[in-house]
């Protein structure tokens, strides 16, 4: 009996821990430097790649739309960016750096699409395991 026990308490470990470890995937972004975070960014943003939203944006990412004035959380525009996964803009996109101090990015992202443009600025910041994404102001100039 005692055998038993030790045997389905051994087995039960065993598979939690396999579980643990399977839903505990590594950041692929966890190597890039702020300028690949900020092209994948622009890829996200412009080609509808939302995969690595979740590893992009840190835990305290803001987005904020100028022309509407309204501010969202890393939930609520991971869930507008899966809505539109996919999409794909008809834009020429530009970037250049405007800020690049410490462990702070700054970048100015243009979007020119035929009738208006969209200029994003985006802030990075390094965290303990890689740069993320952590404000974005949208306006339209």
């Amino acid at each position: 009996m005692k055998k038993t026990i030790t045997l389905l308490m051994s087995a039960f470990l065993m598979i939690v821990s396999l579980q643990t470890m399977a839903s505990n995937k590594a950041n692929p972004l966890k190597n890039f430097n702020a300028t690949q975070i900020l092209t994948s960014y622009v890829e996200s943003a412009t080609q509808g790649k939302t995969e690595l939203n979740k590893y992009l944006l840190a835990s305290d990412f803001t987005y904020q739309n100028s022309k509407n004035e309204k501010t969202y959380n890393k939930r609520e525009y991971s869930d507008f960016t899966e809505a539109s996964k996919g999409l794909k803009y008809d834009c020429t996109t530009t970037y250049e750096v405007t800020e690049q101090y410490g462990d702070v990015y700054r970048a100015k992202i243009t979007m020119k699409f035929a009738q208006f443009t969209r200029v994003d600025y985006v802030t990075l910041t390094q965290s303990k395991d890689s740069w993320k994404v952590s404000q974005i102001i949208t306006t339209y100039p």
